[in-house]
């Protein structure tokens, strides 16, 4: 028998399936990541990316409230192009059914279409031959065989049986993959997940063996309560926090209204954050008196959740552990990898460094939570990877009112010149901005490493245990020498002759005295060109130049 309807709970139940099915599988979608090294990989972003979404999503039988926290989640929880582009699919999945208690037919159809509409939206440039064209052609070939009386299992068998066949066809479409030999990983595993869901709706769930609070932060010690005592004065009051279930009943008052509520809390405290959604209201008060709160939104309803904490044993300990940062006009978040390049960063003028790892692409959520920890008027970011500028970009458009300025710096070595040529002491922050982006602009990026797979793209080839060196993101130059694939890909630099500096990051693991072996081998092609040496640790690549 079809299924006609699912709820938010079966809906929940259904991405769980989908992901352990992802989780199984990601090492395998990892592999068919084309690029010889490997930094980002799709599979372990879009796992990261869902499971951040299913981790923060509140479960209810209403569809729309669990879409749309599960949106929040992975929103926030985004890494890399595969997990933003996955992220905003299932935004616009949520929007779609933002009304809707259950899915039918006729829901899933629309939903489906507005969710790869949102992700098309999301992407400057989109590229066919991956996900999106994936998405998209799987509901646009069935959308009109689609009738009230089709079950949502069979939509979904249909929508997967046609994303195969796109996927089948993504390296005709991509010539990289066509020259690769493989199918696009991230529309392989957008794929996988449609699949688990499915398995759930046939009674065969796929079964995680790796628990979704495996990657949830350590809870916070509780306050020290030694900090407040029968002496201490009181003088921040509580803060309240509350998600209020209005009530349908005639003990309670149905004359709510918003307005007339946010006036009476306005009476009572301050801070006041105070949004309706549909019968429920959130709600954020700083007050010394909690109880006139509570019979206030008594009075319409009961509190699904409720928090309420001392400030003033809070505002103790941060004087005593903290001291509030410096206001600046303008503050700078970059993001490496390696202690060395963090620690220069720092010294350059950074105000926050994000140490990304080696293979992890930093999340939307990590770069909220530092803008959380600036006090400025505006923010820049300069991001390590184009794989960042993404989640980079996304962190900008959760941030509401702040200013935030994505720097679109696809390696640390570009972040480099770009906060060198910064004006700290100037006043015009639009110049200092101005400033950064012409640095970053400017910057050829080489980066030197061993192939962990074999490769072949256009008329360059290398095999797995290779040395290769990439020009701005560019398979350039194999050798069996390091120092062979280093001083062929600067060769091959337009007008490398009037190059003047070149700054070159030393890799974690990389002996010092190889800096020597480098400079001699570049100087026996390049005598003018004059090599200055940092300790970076970075990893994956053992060299990373920037020359300007």
């Amino acid at each position: 028998m079809a299924i006609r309807r699912i709820n938010g709970i079966e809906t929940e139940q259904m991405l769980r399936s989908g992901l352990a099915n992802l989780q199984r599988r990601e090492t395998e979608i990892n592999r068919l990541n084309v690029f010889p090294v490997p930094d980002g990989d799709t599979g372990t972003n879009m796992c990261m990316t869902l499971a951040h979404g299913l981790r923060n999503a509140t479960s209810h039988t209403d569809v729309n409230v669990f879409l749309k926290t599960l949106s929040a989640g992975m929103l926030l929880g985004a890494r890399g192009n595969s997990g933003v582009i996955l992220s905003q699919f299932f935004y616009g999945f949520s929007q779609e059914l933002s009304r809707a208690a259950l899915i039918g037919p006729g829901e899933l159809r629309s939903a489906l279409i507005r969710g790869y509409r949102a992700a098309y939206q999301a992407v400057l440039q989109p590229v066919e031959g991956t996900m999106l064209s994936v998405a998209r052609e799987g509901i646009e070939h069935i959308r009109g065989q689609i009738t009230r009386s089709t079950g949502v299992d069979v939509i979904l068998s249909m929508y997967i049986a046609e994303m195969r066949k796109t996927l089948a066809q993504t390296p005709e479409m991509l010539s990289v993959l066509k020259e690769a030999g493989v199918v696009d990983s991230g529309a392989a595993g957008f794929i996988l997940i449609f699949e688990g869901m499915l398995s759930y709706l046939r009674g065969e769930p796929v079964e995680s063996d790796q628990p979704l609070t495996a990657e949830a932060p350590t809870a916070p010690a509780g306050p020290d309560l030694s900090l407040f005592d029968e002496d201490s004065a009181f003088i921040d009051g509580y803060c309240m926090e509350f998600l209020l279930q209005l009530m349908n009943d005639r003990a309670y008052d149905q004359s709510f209204r918003l307005q007339t509520y946010l006036a009476a809390l306005k009476e009572l405290g301050s801070s006041i954050v105070c949004v309706q959604n549909d019968r429920r209201v959130k709600v954020h008060i700083h007050t010394k008196k909690p109880s006139p709160v509570i019979l206030l939104s008594q009075r319409y309803g009961e509190f699904l959740t409720f928090k309420l904490e001392n400030m003033q044993v809070q505002h103790n300990e941060y004087d005593r552990q903290t001291v509030q940062p410096e206001h600046k006009p303008l503050a700078i978040i970059a993001v490496a990898n390696g202690e060395g390049m963090c620690q220069l960063f720092r010294s350059l003028g950074a105000d926050c460094v994000i140490d990304g790892g080696a293979t992890m692409n930093t999340s939307a959520q990590e770069f909220v939570s530092a803008f959380e920890e600036l006090n400025a008027d505006r923010i820049v970011i300069l991001p390590d990877n184009k794989n960042v500028i993404p989640a980079a970009e996304q962190a900008a458009a959760l941030s509401g009112s702040r200013q935030v300025t994505v720097l679109p710096t696809a390696s640390f070595a570009e972040g480099y010149f770009a906060l060198a040529m910064d004006i700290p002491d100037s006043p015009d922050t639009d110049e200092r901005i101005r400033q950064m982006r012409r640095g970053g602009e400017g910057v050829a990026t080489i980066g030197e490493a061993t192939a962990s797979r074999d490769y072949s793209y256009h008329e360059i080839r290398c095999r797995k245990g290779e040395e290769i060196a990439f020009l701005n993101g560019e398979l350039i130059s194999v050798s069996r020498d390091w120092r062979t694939a280093v001083t062929e890909a600067l060769m091959m630099l337009e007008d490398i002759e009037d190059k003047e500096t070149c700054i070159v990051f030393r890799g974690k693991d990389i002996p010092a005295e190889r800096e020597e072996e480098l400079a001699e081998a570049v100087a026996q092609r390049l005598p003018m060109l004059e090599l200055e040496f940092v300790d970076a640790g970075q990893e994956i690549y053992h060299w990373v130049l920037g020359v300007m």
